[in-house]
Parts: structure tokens; C-alpha cells; sequence
């Protein structure tokens, strides 16, 4: 069996999406290793490699640095304090494995300097599921790196059609893969009978406006404080995280409810009793470029979705999701979604979800590493 060695600017354990879906279905024909960014420790006495198994396959080992600390904060990949550090324990992880001529996989260019570990590499995979030097906190030389991932790549994998654009001109070798979805997992959802109702759901009166997912920079604050204020018989739920914003800047109001982050397994239980679903993101530097996993979720579970004019959205999934453009147009396209019978757009909802599954995207995935390396010269 092959390894594939992932770095990643992402957890494992956080929010399940885009690298733990492929990843966890490519494990079925690779052995993963998941590099994740260091961590720091209190109580260490000097750094070392931390492993232990990914949850969602026997294939998958997080690795990461634990760096000796007084204090907890954020190291990412290629922080000159960590960086040299992590290439020689890694090095000796690898050799002690016995890997050789493994696939390499990036989901950040920051850490390009691990590259150097390997000189006999099979692949070399970019997978682009966000622009990143437009997030909140972006390091200055992300941009710079991503030029230089882009171009010594093998394949580049992008999630969205906008990022497929912007990145096929610095590299031919660029493929669309649109983010999937588990239909089977979220089309429990569709029948309230399939589910129990979450605890933090009693006594709430409906209809339940629902969003769930990472709440960032890339949130619309404006649209969630006007639709709560524009409509105070709505309950709006929103679960998830709230990163790289201060929680202080939430609206607030009776009808909002903010949930914290809950699993994947627990999602289609709180999507089950929403009435209407949302993608309520701004438009701006950092959605420009977005194609939200989400979206296909809320389908598969046979929910109106009404969304702002994100790029791809609009494009993908047009004809079977409400567009709003304003605040105002938004309570408009609500109160329109649920009016409105959810047959008329089910059979092109289920058409668009029968091309979209994570299974067939990995296939799809493994079929191209497949005639790449049967095409490439053999590394010096």
C-alpha cells in the first residue's frame, strides 16, 4: 500500500469536511499520514512527535509537533521558531516508518519546507478547497509559497469553480472537483420521525431558520442582525464555531441562538428541524472564491436553502437554491422558501446531488493519481 503524506492547516478532530472526506475514502487504498500544525504543551520538556489514529479509518495517523511552551497559542506550518525543529523529528519519523516515495499532499502552502524531506516522491498533490491568503490573519509570504506549490505540483485539485479559475493559469494541470456530500447521512434529516430532537431544541417555536458551520470573517454579522430584528417570530439556530472574530460582535437577540460547534455524526438531528436553511456569508475578499460543502448537505436533506450571491452557489446550484442579494430580499426569499413547495425543485435537487458524492469524487481523484503516475518520469 501506498502513503500519502498530508500536510494540513486544518485538524483532523475539527469541523469534518473537505480533507477528511476524500482523505478518509482514499485511505481505503493509501496509507494516510496526516501532518497536522504543531501544538504547544505546558507541560513537555522538550518537543517531540505526537501520533495517534484519525477517526473515520484504520489507514489514517495524525502527526503533529508538541513544542515545549509556557502558554498556549497558534503556531501554523513554517513559523521559523518551529519549522527546523519539525523537519528533523519528522524526518526521523519517516525513516523509522520506512516510508519511501510516498504521494505528498498539500492543503496549505506554508508548509512547502517540509517538501524538502522528500526526494523521492511519488505526487505531488495541491488541493485548493480555499483561497487562504484572503483569510483573516493570512501570512504575508502565503502568497509567494502558493506560486511555488503551484507550480512544482503535479495536480492541483480545486473545490469550486472560481478557484479552478484562478489557479488553472499557473498550472495545466489543474482539476475541478467541486466539494460532496454523504447523501445517505444528511437524508435522514428529511423526516423529523428518523431523528430525536436535540435537547437544546425544546420549547423552540418555529419556523427554525438554520445555519451550521465555521462563523468567521467570511460571516455576514449585518444580514443575521436584520433578519433577526426584521422578523422576531423566526427562530434562527446557528451551530458552530466563531473563529477570528470576536464573540462580542454576534448579534444578539431572543430569537438568535448560538449552538457551539457539534460533530458531523450529530448535524442531520439539528438540520432535521430546520425549516429553511442558510448560507448567510458576506461578499467579500475572503467568500469571493467559495463553494460551500453546505449547501449540497441541506439539499440531501430535502431543504429550502436560501443563500447570499456567493459566486458558485449561483452558478452550481442557481436553479434549486433562493439568491438573495440584500438583507431586505433575503426576509423576501425566506418567507418565499417557506411558502413554497419543496417537490417542485426535488427532482433537479436530486439530480445535482446523484453527480456529487464523496465516493465518487474520491474515485475520480484516485483514477488521476493513478494515470499520473503511470505518465510521470521517474524522480531523480
Amino acid at each position: 500500500m501506498d502513503s500519502l503524506i498530508c500536510f494540513s492547516h486544518l485538524r483532523w478532530d475539527f469541523v469534518w469536511q473537505r480533507p477528511q472526506h476524500l482523505l478518509s475514502r482514499l485511505a481505503r487504498d493509501f496509507k494516510i499520514y496526516f501532518v497536522e500544525e504543531p501544538i504547544t504543551s505546558t507541560q513537555a520538556q522538550e518537543p517531540f512527535i505526537e501520533t495517534f489514529p484519525g477517526a473515520g479509518s484504520s489507514n489514517i495517523e495524525i502527526v503533529r509537533l508538541v513544542q515545549p511552551s509556557k502558554e498556549d497559542y497558534w503556531i501554523g506550518h513554517g513559523n521559523p521558531q518551529t519549522q527546523v525543529t519539525y523537519n528533523q523529528l519528522l524526518s526521523q519519523f519517516l525513516q523509522e516508518r520506512a516510508i519511501k516515495e510516498p504521494l505528498i499532499w498539500f492543503y496549505t502552502p506554508m508548509a512547502l519546507d517540509f517538501l524538502s524531506l522528500f526526494p523521492d516522491y511519488k505526487l505531488l498533490i495541491y488541493d485548493v478547497m480555499d483561497q487562504l491568503a484572503a483569510f483573516k490573519g493570512a501570512p504575508v509570504e502565503l502568497v509567494d509559497r502558493e506560486k511555488e506549490l503551484l507550480r512544482r505540483a503535479d495536480i492541483v485539485l480545486t473545490g469550486g469553480l472560481s478557484l479552478y479559475r484562478s489557479k488553472l493559469p499557473f498550472n495545466p494541470e489543474t482539476y475541478l472537483f467541486p466539494s460532496g456530500v454523504e447523501i445517505e447521512h444528511f437524508a435522514t434529516a428529511a423526516n423529523q420521525a428518523n431523528v430525536t430532537r436535540p435537547a437544546e431544541l425544546e420549547g423552540l417555536k418555529g419556523p427554525i431558520l438554520g445555519y451550521y458551520g465555521v462563523i468567521d470573517e467570511r460571516f455576514d454579522l449585518e444580514l443575521l442582525r436584520h433578519l433577526a430584528q426584521s422578523r422576531p417570530d423566526w427562530t434562527i439556530l446557528l451551530i458552530g464555531p466563531v473563529l477570528k472574530i470576536d464573540e462580542a460582535d454576534l448579534p444578539q437577540s431572543a430569537n438568535l441562538h448560538y449552538l457551539g460547534m457539534h460533530s458531523y455524526a450529530e448535524l442531520p438531528s439539528y438540520l432535521a428541524f430546520f425549516d429553511v436553511a442558510l448560507v448567510p456569508f458576506a461578499l467579500n475578499e475572503a467568500t469571493q472564491y467559495l463553494s460551500p460543502t453546505k449547501t449540497l448537505e441541506y439539499l440531501a436533506a430535502g431543504k429550502p436553502v436560501v443563500s447570499t450571491p456567493i459566486n458558485d452557489i449561483v452558478e452550481l446550484y442557481g436553479e434549486v437554491v433562493k439568491v438573495a442579494h440584500t438583507p431586505a430580499e433575503f426576509v423576501s426569499q425566506v418567507e418565499a422558501a417557506l411558502a413554497a413547495d419543496p417537490a417542485v425543485i426535488l427532482p433537479r435537487a436530486k439530480e445535482i446531488l446523484s453527480q456529487a458524492t464523496w465516493d465518487s469524487i474520491a474515485e475520480k481523484i484516485k483514477g488521476l493519481f493513478v494515470q499520473k503516475i503511470n505518465s510521470l518520469p521517474l524522480k531523480s
